[in-house]
């Protein structure tokens, strides 16, 4: 089970129970009429390695203000109902950052357990003025040969991106699970 355990039932206001469905230990509704299913199925979530071209390639790297200081990742957003995966990260850059999206290239999918999300990780290749949207606090823009992925999440894509480009990889920091802290 990834996320706290429902009391009611969304569809017709029962308790739920757990029970075996499917093979697995799930919450399900036992109303004969009803039958829902928790099935607790992983969110997708797009991540962006926002390579910014009118800034020697920097690799942009954003805070969120809930996260402790120096602590940096990718730019992240969920993938909404009626979007493509690449129109999506291609909106999150530019409402999180106010970059313009030039190219968007698949890197990988990735399971991030801990929060139940498909990380899908993009390079994007962007331009423009950065500007913060509320989310974030701060940004840095890191050349790509000071850039080093973290074993967790999108530190994943971040690795993917530097192998595709022929890049050694650095010594991952195993205390440093989801983000790029030491800048």
């Amino acid at each position: 089970m990834s996320q706290a355990s429902w009391r009611f039932c969304p569809q017709c206001g029962s308790p739920l129970e757990w029970g075996h469905v499917a093979g697995a230990e799930r919450q399900a509704c036992y109303t004969p009429s009803c039958g829902f299913v928790r099935w607790d199925n992983p969110l997708p979530v797009v991540a962006a390695v926002i390579e910014c071209v009118d800034r020697e390639g920097a690799i942009l790297l954003a805070r969120n203000h809930a996260w402790p200081e120096r602590m940096f990742a990718l730019v992240t957003g969920f993938l909404e109902k009626g979007k493509s995966p690449e129109e999506a990260v291609a909106r999150e850059v530019k409402e999180e950052v106010n970059l313009d999206a030039v190219s968007v290239r698949l890197l990988g999918a990735y399971p991030f357990l801990r929060k139940n999300e498909l990380l899908l990780g993009y390079h994007v290749q962007a331009r423009g003025d950065i500007v913060l949207n509320e989310e974030l606090a701060e940004f840095r823009l890191i050349a790509p040969d000071r850039l080093r992925p973290w074993p967790q999440a999108t530190g994943q894509a971040v690795r993917d991106w530097m192998l595709s480009r022929g890049m050694a990889l650095p010594e991952i920091v195993e205390g440093n699970l989801f983000a790029h802290a030491d800048l």
